[in-house]
C-alpha cells in the first residue's frame, strides 16, 4: 500500500490516506466502493457486504475534512458502491447493477445524477461479476479497455455510439489472478497498473499507453487492485 501511494507520488498525484480511529476494518482500502466522485461533490456508497456495514462514514469524514460537499447517502433498502458507476464523458455516466449494486440503490443515484442533467446509462453485470470497474477501464476521451465475457454488453455500445474505440484485453489469466486490467488512468492514455502481467502491459503499450507499475501482489490476495484502492476526487 505505501509502494502505491508512493507511485501516485512519483506521477504528481496528490494523495490523501483516509485514517479511522483505532484498527480499520481489512475492506476500507478499497476506498473506490465507498463513494462517487461528481462535479457538485460525493454521493457516499451503502455497501451491499455486511461486513463492511458503516465503512462509509470513514470516507465522509475524510472528504469533509477535505472540503468536499457531501450530496447525499445512499438510504433504506438501496445498494450502491462507487465502483459500479463510471463517467465516460461530462454528461453521461454507466451506472451498473449486480452483485453490489441493487437496483433501489441504482434508483437514487440515477435521480441525483439526472437532477445535474446526467444522461445515465443503466447496464447489467453479469453473474458473479463484482463490479462494473473490473471489467471496464477508460484510458482516454476515445480509448476503453474491457474483458470480454464479463463486460456489459451495452455498456460497450454506449461507448462506441459516442466514438470510442474498445479494446478487449488479451490475457484471461492475467485479468483475472493479476488484476491488470484494475488501472487507473493518470492522464490521456497514461496509466498505473499492477506489475507482473507482461501480455497485458505489452499489449497496452501497442496502442500507445504508457504504463507505470507498481507490485501489489499481498493486496490482490484480497481480490482488489489499484483502481479499488484508489478513489479519485478530481481529475483536471
Amino acid at each position: 500500500h505505501n509502494d502505491l501511494v508512493e507511485a501516485y507520488r512519483q506521477a504528481g498525484v496528490q494523495v490523501h490516506r483516509v485514517d479511522p480511529d483505532g484498527l480499520p476494518p481489512p475492506n476500507l482500502m478499497f476506498v473506490a466502493d465507498l463513494f462517487f466522485m461528481t462535479g457538485e461533490g460525493a454521493i457516499l456508497g451503502r455497501p451491499a457486504s455486511t461486513v463492511r456495514a458503516g465503512e462509509e462514514r470513514w470516507v465522509a469524514r475524510k472528504l469533509a475534512d477535505l472540503g468536499v460537499p457531501l450530496l447525499c447517502s445512499v438510504r433504506g433498502t438501496g445498494a450502491f458502491e462507487g465502483a459500479d458507476a463510471l463517467w465516460v464523458d461530462a454528461h453521461t455516466v454507466l451506472l451498473a447493477t449486480g452483485l453490489r449494486t441493487n437496483p433501489v440503490g441504482a434508483a437514487q443515484v440515477t435521480g441525483l445524477l439526472q437532477e445535474m442533467g446526467v444522461d445515465v446509462v443503466d447496464v447489467g453485470l453479469p453473474y458473479g461479476a463484482m463490479h462494473l470497474m473490473g471489467q471496464l477501464r477508460i484510458v482516454d476521451r476515445d480509448l476503453a479497455i474491457a474483458w470480454p465475457g464479463r463486460v456489459p454488453f451495452r455498456a460497450v455500445e454506449a461507448l462506441r455510439a459516442r466514438g470510442f474505440r474498445v479494446l478487449m484485453a488479451p490475457d484471461e489469466k492475467e485479468a483475472q489472478k493479476g488484476m491488470a486490467l484494475n488501472v487507473v488512468t493518470l492522464g490521456p492514455r497514461e496509466i498505473l497498473m499492477a506489475a507482473g502481467n507482461p501480455v497485458t502491459q505489452a499489449f497496452f503499450e501497442a496502442a500507445d499507453i504508457v504504463c507505470h507499475t507498481v507490485e501489489i501482489d499481498e493486496l490482490v490476495k484480497a481480490a482488489g487492485g489499484i483502481a479499488c484502492l484508489t478513489g479519485v476526487l478530481l481529475r483536471k
